[in-house]
């Protein structure tokens, strides 16, 4: 097929493609199974990416509140995405750009501009082409420069918003080979109180499925053991694909465990025999086995880590969690992450801090939960408890400092207090004039310059730094002479900007205005929470907690 003068688009770019869709219910482990699927088909010597699909309005996730999607994940190029492109990234070990995630708003925004500049030459402009068209092209230009590119279609199958790329996707397959072109769906598989694993839930979203001319090549059934034979057959059935092409998706202790299990499922085989990829594929004997290793190595201590935030919710912090375990799987301890409610922390935060190994005061936004931050800090500071501040819990480690050490009782960030006598932390200069919210903030990777023979150095190893950044506030250089003062330094920075503090005081205090968790992977864990863990392991009596792990 040429290329389409309409489109742009050249679909020669990627080879193979993996459609993964869900039924019955959201947040059933759709990017889960692709990025497991992804790391498989890694180990056996492909080059694999992938491209989140969300079909909301929204541009981007930037300016939609946690309890929305779970955290906004930040990729190295400033993209605010959905946070399985963060799953994507751990779990494929490669970068993703912000075309790797296609929203519905960013995809009529682009076709309605086209309209403005004349671009459809007088044509009516409609959901079929010329949306459908916009998606396909999307999808082929993120997949350019691999050999399988997996597309995840967020939502269910049903939901008005995802029709126009389910159209496309339809479309898709009609345009490419049949061996390029694998559908997956990933379903609910309950049981009933008698204990049976009822299969009418995939039935009938595998028939809304086919009644928009998609028709799966393999199901999976997420459940909470592994699908009996009888119940595979029975999906084989009703929903006309081959037994051997139905896979169980059990509940796992840890989602690093997944590709391990569908691995045991002869997932990656079938998928390579349905691509036509078994002959280029490495033997077995010689595929990567680092995965397995890493995330099934024995860690013979333990600690606990509070987190103290405002979001009681998980998903909000995913990539924090994610980062801990990656540091716990570096030094062999199993890190138990500690919610610590930073609403309650002003009156019950010693009673919630005093177990703790650690304490991290991650990133957000807004005036709830302050307080409570600024009081685990001074915790932390006045207890030696290893301490790690990201973004805001760095912005709110300055404020403490100035507040309960320099005497400036009323210094707070212009953020959250535009009235504060003693604004340590202000707005970027160059967010002054900013009105829109969405991907206005300073985002994406920036280097940071490292001081020598600082604890900022030996956690890097190294003169400098490259992290992600979220922020529209920073230090406010009228008071860095006054700041560093008492046991705070400033041992990292970006031009003027403040990027990195410690202290000299503390066995181990460091703040940082970026984001590192989004960079940490189980196989390069992030250094900060590498020494974060290592500190509080020295710092911390693990004998007990030791013998207990090894009972």
């Amino acid at each position: 097929m040429p290329t389409d003068p309409d489109t742009g688009y050249d679909p020669s770019l990627g080879r193979k493609f993996v459609f993964v869709t869900g039924g019955v219910m959201s947040g059933l482990g759709k990017g889960i199974t692709a990025a497991s699927t992804g790391r498989l088909l890694s180990n056996a010597g492909f080059d694999v990416t992938a491209v989140k699909v969300d079909p909301y309005l929204n541009v981007d996730a930037g300016t939609m509140n946690p309890y929305e999607h779970g955290e906004v994940y930040v990729l190295k190029d400033g993209g605010e995405v959905d946070l399985d492109l963060g799953n994507y990234e751990r779990f494929l070990g490669t970068d993703m750009t912000f075309d790797h995630n296609v929203t519905t708003g960013k995809t009529y925004q682009h076709v309605i501009e086209r309209e403005r500049a004349g671009d459809y030459l007088g044509k009516t402009v409609q959901i079929i082409p010329h949306v459908t068209d916009d998606i396909k092209r999307r999808i082929r230009e993120a997949a350019e420069g691999s050999d399988v590119c997996l597309i995840e279609i967020g939502g269910t199958v049903g939901d008005i918003e995802s029709m126009p790329f389910l159209e496309a996707l339809r479309q898709f397959a009609h345009e490419e080979e049949p061996e390029d072109i694998l559908f997956t769906h990933v379903t609910l598989v309950p049981y009933s109180k008698n204990g049976e694993q009822k299969t009418k839930p995939t039935q009938h979203s595998v028939k809304e499925l086919r009644s928009i001319g998609l028709q799966p090549d393999v199901l999976v059934g997420r459940c909470e053991d592994r699908l009996d034979p009888e119940t595979k057959e029975k999906i084989a059935l009703f929903c006309d694909v081959p037994t051997d092409a139905v896979f169980s998706n059990p509940d796992v202790e840890d989602i690093y465990h997944v590709p391990l299990m569908v691995e045991d499922e002869g997932l990656d085989e079938y998928v390579m025999e349905r691509l036509g990829l078994v002959d280029e594929a490495l033997p077995k004997a010689e595929r990567s086995t680092e995965w397995r290793e890493l995330v099934t190595r024995d860690r013979d201590r333990e600690i606990d880590v509070a987190l103290v935030g405002k979001y009681a919710l998980e998903d909000a912090y995913m990539s924090i969690h994610e980062a801990l375990k990656h540091a716990g799987i570096h030094t062999e301890t199993e890190v138990n992450v500690r919610w610590v409610d930073a609403d309650e922390t002003t009156e019950r935060h010693e009673q919630r801090l005093a177990s703790a190994d650690a304490v991290v005061v991650p990133g957000g936004f807004g005036s709830r939960g302050t307080e409570g931050k600024i009081e685990a800090i001074r915790y932390a500071r006045e207890h030696d408890v290893p301490f790690l501040g990201l973004c805001l819990g760095f912005q709110m480690a300055v404020v403490e400092h100035a507040r309960n050490v320099l005497g400036l009782s009323d210094a707070h960030s212009a953020e959250i207090d535009p009235d504060t006598p003693h604004p340590v932390i202000d707005l970027l200069p160059d967010q002054y004039e900013t009105e829109d919210m969405g991907g206005t903030m300073r985002l994406g990777a920036h280097e940071t310059d490292i001081d020598p023979d600082t604890l900022a150095a030996a956690v890097y190893d190294a003169d400098s730094c490259t992290e992600r950044h979220r922020h529209r506030y920073e230090v406010n250089p009228e008071y860095i002479d006054r700041l560093e003062a008492d046991g705070l330094r400033f041992s990292g920075r970006a031009d003027n900007r403040m990027e990195i503090l410690e202290r000299a005081d503390h066995p181990f205090f460091l703040g940082t205005q970026a984001h590192p968790e989004f960079r940490s992977r189980p196989d390069r864990a992030s250094p900060p929470f590498v020494s974060l863990v290592e500190a509080a392991l020295e710092s911390t009596d693990t004998t007990e907690r030791n013998a207990d792990v090894r009972l």
